[in-house]
């Protein structure tokens, strides 16, 4: 099948600036021969209204998703929040990995609250740990998870664990995208 504009795209500026080839070890604990600095890619200004893009062409292409903000777990999904803010209009949130001890304290930054709809957003995921965490805060604020989205799936296993929590699935890329087995 044929890759959307945006996603063509995205394949592109990964294969220039984020896909790296080594041994690497994992968020997830596994290693791999390859590995994608996300942040290489989605830290860069010039980046955001393409990745903003392509996750809203990921989301149209599977049928939608309506949703009031978009964020994720800190670092990783942060700007990955944004541009999704940035071409949606949208808000963004980020969630703490433990709450803030000071301030408004808690887990959430930015403004959202309980029975909000909520797309939880990350750079890449294998096992999708770091989104799973972001999915539980926020169900634990009472948000309603409207769906999750990665701008690269390398692990192929996210789909059925959101699945199995009902959480609809948009997945940008998948590793044979870029040119790489699932899971290596």
């Amino acid at each position: 099948m044929a890759l959307r504009p945006y996603q063509a795209a995205l394949v592109e500026v990964f294969k220039e600036h984020g896909i790296r080839e080594g041994d690497f070890t994992l968020a997830s604990g596994r290693t791999s021969k390859w590995y994608l600095d996300g942040r290489a890619v989605t830290f860069r200004g010039d980046c955001f209204e393409l990745i903003g893009k392509a996750i809203l062409e990921a989301i149209e292409a599977s049928g939608g998703c309506e949703f009031d903000a978009a964020g994720g777990l800190v670092v990783g999904a942060v700007p990955v929040a944004l541009s999704v803010a940035l071409a949606s209009g949208k808000r963004s949130f980020a969630v703490r990995k433990e709450p803030k001890g000071h301030g408004v304290g808690g887990r959430i930054a930015g403004p959202l609250e309980p029975g909000e709809r909520v797309l939880v957003v990350e750079d890449t995921a294998t096992s999708g740990g770091s989104l799973i965490e972001a999915v539980d805060a926020l169900e634990e604020l009472g948000c309603i998870i409207a769906g999750a989205t990665v701008l690269l799936d390398r692990g192929g296993e996210l789909g059925a664990l959101l699945a199995s929590r009902s959480i609809p699935y948009f997945p940008v890329l998948n590793a044979p995208d870029v040119g790489h087995e699932f899971g290596s």
